[in-house]
């Protein structure tokens, strides 16, 4: 019970402290013990404090070891490091003050040692795991300082901070980089990224300095990966009205990051999944996460939520941004599209969601998209013109600083007559979905009348709506409503509806072919070579899925098959090789005097080696061979201590779904001896429980 009061006293004294005192600057140097793990610096913060009689100062600091300690110059003062701050009681002064002191700290968390390959990555990931686990700083958001970096690392890699780089000189072995930003912000935006990079760079229409950044094995995927990146950036800086207001601004992706992308001020961080070949970029883009975090640069990096009750201000926001930036790119019925699809997840949700938008226990699903929603309402409610002012207003009014809901709404409030406390009450603070309003406003697009009648011919009998959706397929209309058609026929006899399937591949459009994949499992001889021709498709997916059917469906001819697709990689993930050596290995007198090497290339992809997706992907397929393996067992147990939660998440549920089989826990338990500290500790919880 003690604890758990001074827990109380903590939280409130920290989130008191910005009244009292307000840091400045901070002044940053770093180095690395990469073998360690470990992260030492030099810091220097300015700070005024306000009230002569406060009595103690946090900097917030994890498990931090500290020396050399000053405030305003002078060793002899008061001072003390916690496990969760840096805490000083003596030797400030009201006014202007400064505190400097070294650090050194083997981060649990946030700051990440990433193998790639023969090199190393560090990267960071600041939001909702606090900066403070790996550079002294305020978990407070509302406490805004300007960073500036300083990084020693070995020469040859890239080093990407904050802010506009001001300084590279070399310092004995070690190369300096010198960063510094000339705005406030949050410090869980704070970042870095290291590795192994090229960049290639651009100027926006208003010539702000765009970078681009991958590794030099990727070079070729620029195109793709960043396609269209200066054309979002100069719609969204056009759209919202106010100047990009940072300087310059630049992205980078890393290996095993925990999210789809991060929003650091200056400098994205986003997951290598997304980085893709021209073939990939028709299954998966990077468009959408590109103009999600760029437009956090304004909603959550300019202007931040004061608390999590209004986090959707930032994710809300940059959700819905980024859906205005697809309708530029894509046009009106995606747009219209994707807000269908959205309100279909929400309105699933709501069944067991019930938790409102503007609390900070909000679902992800909520803050998101029921908040992207929500501003849709508010747009179409008060007029695009209107809006579009009340956001500049807002922005311009907030900016550096912290804002809250009441504070948005005030600014529609100045231009539009609109009712926005029952709107506040309706999308805001009441659980559930607003279905009906939804539908209204998706009902003045002809085109999702169209995709919502075709729910209504459900009971009809097939022979009813055949030339519906026949017509529907030879239209102009835009795929998904195609698509559609090709679902609703799924369980359809082949015979009944070939005339559709027929004419969808031969449209050659991918995404009607790759429907046609997933929805005819069972193919008659007569539609076997057309069917076969998907394997021909730039798509990664489509490719995926053919290749598992046909391969299953028509075992005398695998080899055929296995023989066409042989070096096909496909993702990030090696999706594609992966499953080829899983068909290889298992298909009976498929080149015999090869076998163990497809296993071997297939459990080599399990190892530690690589990045998470490619071992999730191949430990999903070793653990489908059922083959007894203690090198897989144990690169299985070691996944579980994996630093992404999603990996973890995997290896956890596997391993108890073995330890149910009989023999397996004798497997895992005859691991234990050999394991690393780390891996025996977490199989020997997984062998604990019940």
């Amino acid at each position: 019970m003690r604890y758990f009061f001074f827990l109380l006293i903590s939280a409130f004294a920290f989130a008191q402290q910005n009244k009292k005192v307000d840091f400045k600057t901070m002044d940053a140097s770093l180095s690395f013990d990469i073998p360690q793990k470990k992260v030492m610096g030099t810091v220097k913060y300015t700070f005024e404090v306000f009230d002569k009689k406060t009595d103690t100062i946090y900097i917030d600091a994890r498990n931090m070891k500290f020396s050399n300690v000053k405030v305003n110059g002078k060793k002899k003062t008061g001072w003390v490091a916690s496990a969760t701050a840096l805490k000083l009681f003596k030797g400030y002064k009201k006014g202007k003050n400064t505190v400097e002191f070294n650090y050194e700290v083997q981060p649990k968390q946030t700051l990440y040692f990433v193998k790639d390959g023969n090199r190393d990555q560090i990267w960071t990931q600041g939001q909702g795991k606090y900066t403070s686990h790996w550079l002294p700083s305020f978990d407070d958001v509302n406490e805004k300082v300007i960073f500036n970096m300083t990084v020693l690392y070995p020469d040859g890699a890239t080093v990407l901070a904050n802010g506009e780089l001001k300084d590279k000189s070399k310092d004995g072995s070690l190369q300096k980089w010198h960063y510094e930003m000339d705005k406030p912000m949050s410090s869980y935006l704070v970042m870095l990224a290291i590795g192994t990079f090229e960049k290639k760079s651009e100027l926006s229409a208003s010539g702000t300095p765009l970078e681009y950044y991958l590794r030099p094995e990727d070079r070729d995927k620029y195109g793709p990966t960043y396609r269209d990146s200066k054309r979002i950036f100069d719609f969204l800086e056009k759209e919202i009205g106010v100047n990009y207001p940072w300087g310059i601004y630049r992205q980078v992706p890393v290996l095993d990051f925990l999210y789809a992308g991060m929003e650091n001020t200056t400098s994205t961080i986003f997951a290598q999944d997304f980085v893709v070949d021209e073939t990939g970029f028709n299954d998966r883009t990077y468009i959408n996460v590109n103009a999600h975090e760029l437009a956090h640069q304004w909603f959550g990096d300019l202007i931040t939520a004061e608390s999590g009750k209004h986090h959707w201000l930032q994710e809300g926001f940059a959700t819905y941004y980024a859906l205005l930036e697809e309708r530029e790119l894509y046009g009106e019925d995606h747009f219209n599209y994707e807000l269908y699809q959205m309100a279909e997840r929400l309105q699933q949700a709501a069944k067991t969601d019930t938790i409102p938008v503007m609390n900070e226990k909000a679902s992800v699903l909520s803050f998101y998209q029921k908040g992207a929603w929500a501003l849709h309402v508010l747009r179409e409610g008060i007029g695009h013109e209107a809006f579009r002012t009340a956001v500049k207003n807002y922005l311009e009014k907030y900016a550096f600083s912290n804002v809250n809901t009441d504070e948005f709404l005030a600014e529609i409030n100045k231009v539009s007559a609109y009712d926005t406390n029952a709107f506040k009450k309706r999308w805001l603070e009441k659980g559930g979905f607003e279905v009906q309003e939804a539908l209204e406003l998706l009902n003045k697009s002809q085109f999702m009348q169209l995709y919502l009648r075709l729910g209504d011919l459900g009971d009809k009998r097939f022979a009813e709506k055949k030339p519906i959706y026949l017509q529907i397929l030879q239209s102009d209309q835009f795929y998904p409503v195609k698509e559609e058609v090709l679902f609703q026929t799924a369980e359809v006899p082949f015979d009944e509806k070939a005339e559709l399937v027929r004419y969808a591949m031969k449209t050659g459009d991918i995404k009607l072919r790759q429907a046609v994949a997933r929805t005819v499992t069972t193919i008659p001889k007569d539609f076997v070579e057309e069917y076969i021709t998907l394997l021909n498709d730039n798509s990664y997916i489509t490719k995926e899925i053919a290749l598992n059917v046909l391969c299953s469906k028509f075992p005398e001819r695998q080899a055929e098959f296995l023989d066409k697709s042989d070096g096909w990689i496909g993702f990030n993930d090696k999706n594609l090789r992966i499953l080829w050596l899983a068909l290889a290995y298992g298909a009976k007198d498929y080149r015999v005097a090869d076998k163990e090497n497809f296993y071997a290339e297939l459990l080599e992809y399990s190892s530690p080696m690589y990045e998470s997706t490619v071992r999730q992907n191949a430990l999903a397929n070793l653990l489908y061979l059922a083959k007894p393996d203690p090198v897989m067992l144990q690169n299985l147990v070691n996944a579980a201590s994996h630093h992404k939660w999603q990996f973890v998440k995997f290896a956890k549920d596997s391993i108890r779904g073995l330890l149910k089989k009989p023999g397996y826990r004798a497997q895992f338990e005859s691991l234990l001896p050999s394991l690393q500290e780390s891996d025996r500790r977490r199989l020997e919880g997984l062998l604990a429980e019940k």
